[in-house]
């Protein structure tokens, strides 16, 4: 990678760990609502709801809109919701109000896949996947962030979760001026559109960027291969013969990761809610800061073990072994919390949870990433990405209304189904984007010199340090 990737992958990281520190912030402004304004458990469980609701409707809609109108606009109007809305949850004084502006910070949310499929397709083939998990680094860094953030504003007598949630949206802004500033559309979209000139030209000003001579890397007389432009993506599309089965093993793992992953975050806040209160005390609001920050912090190792593991094992056996061991993971932390084991035992199975969950969620966004085409990626990724805020909506109710023994079982099996889900995909490994299907070629990855009439790929073509997207 050069100076530029690293610059796209800042950018698409700090969006991602807005998706990430919307829902740890949720785990605790939701508890801290329900004390102030006497919520009972629905209610609350309902204001985390609410943002998977609106990331469910945001990605249908912003993921077909990236197809359509490109990566980059939906990437700053994606953003630019969440920085609205969230400001404006500061500003919320009824439940009601509180709904309306979660829903609103969802629907941002809901184009947070975009960022992630601009990065893969800047990324050549050899160590994408390797490359990509570098953002998750983002997603672990903003859980820790509102850790920290909830123990500096939610202490003391004038704790204030306002000041937490403002806090919280600061990731966001940077994002947004870091996109606007340095974030071009994505080549391989615009050569999908047959806009090959203008493709050309973003090259060449990677190239430049990353410290090469952008007229010996892309020279005058080369050309992108031009292709017919078919119809705009649909989710139909993705049920067709050639994407059916992919599709639905694709919905079935991020049902059940968006089930696990937030499920497990919400269970581990709720684990350790209270348990380190005492009459002495002058805060409002009590909960076990260092028993959650450290299960946020194995999010660290997790994503190194994915590192470790994604382009050694591959994605499907990391996937599949990370899902079954954060299952168990979370259904012994489950029981024994329920049979009073002791704190030290409870915090090792939370931070075992998160690394397994963390291992087996990156994973899953590099396979999806790589297996889609260009023409159906954002669509496709998108519509996965829907399910499973089906999945997440879900898992606040789930938790908020069972035994800690009951959740333990529900996730086992909720993780065993994800990971034979997963165990149907197609492998990834070392190939193209898009060439794991057979039945579905992506042409946009070619270039053509007329000078030579030599067909490179591009992804071989961003190796060796001989292209603009090295």
């Amino acid at each position: 990678m050069g100076r530029f990737q690293y610059t796209i992958l800042c950018a698409s990281g700090l969006c991602f760990a807005a998706d990430a520190m919307q829902v740890i912030l949720l785990s605790f402004v939701s508890l801290v609502m329900q004390r102030e304004w006497n919520l009972d458990n629905h209610q609350t469980a309902l204001l985390t709801s609410m943002l998977f609701a609106g990331a469910m409707v945001g990605t249908l809609c912003l993921g077909p809109l990236a197809d359509r109108i490109g990566r980059r606009p939906v990437f700053l109007i994606a953003a630019s919701i969440i920085c609205f809305f969230g400001m404006l949850l500061a500003a919320c004084a009824s439940y009601l109000s509180a709904l309306c502006t979660i829903l609103g910070i969802g629907f941002g949310v809901g184009g947070l896949t975009i960022p992630f499929d601009t990065l893969a397709e800047f990324l050549p083939a050899k160590g994408r996947g390797t490359n990509l998990l570098l953002i998750e680094y983002f997603w672990t860094v903003g859980c820790l962030y509102v850790v920290a953030a909830a123990y500096c504003t939610l202490q003391g007598a004038d704790a204030q979760w306002q000041k937490l949630v403002l806090l919280c949206n600061l990731p966001c802004v940077a994002a947004l001026i870091i996109g606007y500033v340095c974030v071009p559309e994505s080549p391989r979209w615009l050569v999908s559109r047959g806009r090959c000139d203008e493709a050309l030209h973003v090259l060449r000003k990677v190239a430049k960027i990353n410290g090469l001579d952008a007229q010996t890397v892309f020279p005058q007389g080369l050309e992108l291969a031009q292709e017919e432009h078919g119809p705009e993506a649909t989710i139909a599309d993705l049920l067709q013969p050639e994407w059916r089965a992919i599709t639905l093993c694709l919905w079935g793992t991020w049902c059940g990761f968006a089930f696990g992953y937030y499920g497990a975050i919400l269970t581990i806040t709720k684990v350790f809610k209270s348990s380190d209160s005492s009459p002495s005390t002058t805060s409002p609001y009590s909960f076990d800061y260092s028993a959650i920050f450290v299960s946020s912090s194995a999010e660290i190792l997790g994503t190194t073990l994915a590192i470790l593991a994604i382009d050694r094992l591959g994605r499907i056996p990391s996937q599949v072994a990370s899902y079954v061991a954060a299952g168990i993971s979370i259904c012994l932390l489950g029981i024994l919390s329920e049979e009073h084991a002791s704190r030290n035992i409870l915090v090792a199975l939370g931070f075992l949870t998160r690394v397994f969950e963390m291992c087996g969620t990156c994973s899953t966004w590099v396979g999806t990433a790589e297996i889609l085409t260009t023409e159906v990626r954002t669509t496709g990724h998108s519509a996965a990405n829907a399910v499973a805020r089906i999945g997440a909506f879900v898992s606040p109710f789930v938790i908020a209304d069972n035994s800690p023994r009951n959740i333990g079982l529900v996730m086992l099996l909720v993780h065993l189904f994800t990971a034979a889900c997963v165990s149907k995909l197609p492998e990834t490994k070392g190939k193209s984007l898009g060439a794991s299907n057979p039945s579905v070629e992506d042409g946009n990855d070619v270039l053509l010199d007329q000078n030579n009439a030599d067909i490179f790929h591009a992804d071989e073509c961003t190796i060796e340090g001989t292209s603009a997207l090295t």
